[in-house]
């Protein structure tokens, strides 16, 4: 493939880029390229971009910028929700970057690098969402755990969100699409599968007995593949969890005890102006319903602060939401005007000082419940995935059912299943212990 044999894929945000990287990884490969060594310069760099907040954006032109300055002067490839939805104005702003290609055509990257080295400067951001799963190569090689992409883009059009725009409306995989890439996961060594999607509880379609159903179908499908030992999902929006998703949770022992449900505001107002398709009581009272399902069930939320026009009080609604919603994480960001929303054009900015006294509120009380969670786990016991070596001598960190980082001394190997004794907690991470029946083992 030319003279460009190397590659390095450096993705930005979500658990989706993530996707997307390995995968354009893949694709590479099949053409006789490698992945570059750590330390090595790389002929190609893809940058995956996010453009969900402005900042992100700006890490990837200033990443084009120190690139530029590498002595082997690497072909750039702009690749994710920033090329999408710059395009060619991206090649405008900076002559460093000779690959500008979307989120939903990066299945003719091999192409584009050929064209690119034979000195053109190609620009695709088409959005047949469907057409580049079917260009893939078969998945061949996993770490024990795995993402797997069911849907793509998003109907919702919350006001403040450019997702609609970057990656096109709401599109779910066929089924047996979705069902033979979880086959070759578990095959290549995945024992752990997170489904994702911009809103991921969207999926739709029909399974090989022609029964039409929901993502709570796919979810049992997937839990009797033999070896897959833990399933999990995200993003979900509040508007599109059903009765038969809910009682999953309590019925499938693979679906993992934890739900990412991004409620973003504790004002009914500020949901309205989000467009958000629910209420505060809504969404507290579908927590109600997913923990009599499933009692150990943690939640994980996002919130953005600072919306146009959120009051003070308004701020301290929310601030009470996360009190009742008793989380045991959440993401939390600074509302940021993205260009082409209809909120970036809203009366009632919100100051950045303000922002940021928000923001340290919020954080602090999230803070403080996630520490509380994982403390809730000291003298329990539980089955961690091994899916990392650990930085001191002899550890390993695996991941617990609820998702936090579990550091253990051991001599198991990655992709092990290990009961451990939980003995110390951290906000983000837990200190577990052999437990005596490893040891005896």
């Amino acid at each position: 493939m030319t003279d460009t044999k190397t590659y390095r894929i450096k993705s930005f945000g979500c658990q989706m880029n993530v996707y997307d990287g390995e995968r354009m990884g893949e694709l590479l490969g099949e053409k006789g390229m490698r992945a570059a060594k750590d330390g090595e310069d790389a002929d190609l760099v893809v940058l995956n971009t996010c453009h969900i907040r402005e900042k992100a954006a700006e890490k990837a032109y200033s990443d084009v910028g120190r690139l530029a300055k590498n002595e082997k002067k690497p072909m750039v490839a702009l690749a994710g929700c920033v090329a999408q939805a710059e395009g060619g104005e991206a090649q405008r702003r900076s002559e460093h970057i000779d690959i500008v290609v979307g989120p939903q055509a990066y299945h003719r990257l091999p192409e584009l690098v050929e064209q690119a080295a034979k000195g053109a400067r190609p620009v695709d951001t088409d959005m047949p969402a469907i057409s580049k799963f079917d260009a893939m190569p078969k998945r061949r090689r996993s770490g024990p755990s795995a993402f797997l992409t069911v849907a793509e883009g998003c109907d919702k059009f919350c006001t403040y969100c450019v997702v609609p725009y970057t990656r096109g409306t709401e599109i779910s995989r066929p089924w047996s699409d979705i069902v033979d890439e979880a086959l070759a996961l578990v095959d290549g060594g995945a024992k752990e599968i997170t489904l994702l999607g911009q809103n991921v509880s969207a999926w739709s379609g029909e399974n090989e007995k022609g029964q039409q159903g929901g993502l709570e179908l796919l979810v049992r499908r997937l839990a009797r593949i033999d070896g897959l030992e833990r399933i999990r999902y995200t993003t979900s929006h509040p508007a599109d969890m059903d009765e038969g998703l809910i009682a999953a949770h309590g019925e499938e022992p693979k679906l993992m005890p934890y739900l990412h449900l991004p409620v973003q505001a504790g004002s009914d107002r500020i949901l309205k102006a989000m467009n958000r398709h629910h209420t505060v009581d809504s969404y507290l009272k579908l927590i109600e319903r997913f923990r009599a399902a499933r009692p150990d069930l943690a939640i994980s939320g996002d919130f953005i602060v600072g919306f146009p026009g959120e009051t003070d009080a308004e701020f301290e609604e929310t601030l009470q939401v996360v009190r009742d919603a008793d989380y045991a994480s959440a993401y939390s960001f600074k509302y940021s005007p993205r260009p082409g929303t209809p909120a970036a054009d809203m009366d009632g900015q919100v100051a950045p000082q303000v922002m940021d006294e928000r923001l340290q509120r919020l954080q602090a009380l999230l803070s403080e419940q996630s520490l509380a969670f994982n403390r809730s786990k000291i003298g329990t016991q539980m089955d961690i995935l091994i899916d990392r070596v650990g930085k001191r001598e002899g550890q390993m960190i695996g991941k617990s059912p609820w998702l936090q980082s579990v550091f253990v001394a051991t001599d198991a190997d990655i992709g092990d299943i290990l009961t451990v004794d939980i003995a110390d907690a951290l906000p983000n991470s837990l200190h577990g212990i052999t437990s005596p029946k490893e040891a005896a083992a």
